[in-house]
């Protein structure tokens, strides 16, 4: 697929002609995107799109039928999911996933394993920095915090691994719109100092607000790739979301 808009930066993560199936169902068919250096980037669709699948395929946490990921020009299409996270990608999963019965700290300090095996406390004074809701916090049980500071949580603990590329997979699920503004001003600040963001979401403006590019999912397939702008204005991501007009196939960008 070509793209409408010159996109700035090397590739850092490139995904092409990907196939992923459970079982004998395939639900992602010939997928490709990437995602340069100190980029915003999101994927949008809706629900069952296929979109989570994507990134789980990434991170190696589901198998590829068939099809490349490289990272910084590293193949990573057979690696574990432990050889994927020290390459320099961290995938925030989807539903504030934290470790309930560990405080705060305890949690942020298994995100320091992903670089150090026996963890770096020095980390932990910028993280408080960052995310100071969590400083208040930190000798807190995980299990007592609200869902939206879990998701901070989870957000921290991915970032203190100090990533190349952070993958942040519905960040938005079931929280209040301050907690989802809160954590798409981090990630865009993180992105400013060069830290690429891949982000799956359903709150369409929130993430067009913040992401640079955006690739756009209809069962399995990328139906279109451009700008934020541009994919804002367009009548597509309409029809996708919302149905009517012609069936969709895979476009080409001109």
């Amino acid at each position: 697929m070509t793209e409408k808009s010159s996109r700035p930066g090397q590739v850092l993560l490139s995904v092409r002609d990907l196939h992923v199936a459970y079982g004998k169902a395939e639900v992602v068919h010939g997928l490709s995107l990437d995602v340069r250096a100190g980029e915003f980037v999101v994927v949008l669709g809706r629900n069952g799109a296929g979109k989570s699948t994507v990134m789980h395929a990434i991170s190696g946490l589901v198998p590829k039928r068939s099809g490349t990921v490289s990272f910084e020009g590293q193949d990573l299409t057979q690696a574990s999911a432990r050889q994927i996270v020290q390459s320099g990608i961290i995938q925030v999963l989807e539903g504030h996933r934290v470790f309930q019965t560990l405080t705060v700290e305890d949690n942020l300090m298994i995100g320091t394993y992903a670089k150090t095996p026996r963890g770096d406390r020095s980390k932990l004074e910028a993280i408080y920095d960052l995310f100071p809701e969590l400083a208040e916090r930190k000798q807190q049980m995980a299990s007592r915090l609200s869902g939206g500071q879990q998701q901070i949580l989870a957000v921290a603990q991915g970032v203190i691994g100090e990533p190349k590329l952070l993958i942040l997979d519905e960040p938005s699920g079931g929280l209040a719109p301050i907690v989802v503004d809160r954590i798409l001003s981090v990630a865009s600040a993180l992105c400013a100092k060069g830290l690429a963001i891949l982000l799956v979401e359903q709150l369409v403006e929130k993430a067009l607000k913040h992401a640079h590019f955006a690739f756009l999912m209809e069962t399995g397939r990328v139906v279109a790739a451009e700008s934020s702008a541009e994919i804002g204005r367009g009548d597509l991501l309409h029809r996708v979301f919302l149905g009517g007009g012609e069936p969709m196939t895979e476009m080409e960008s001109k």
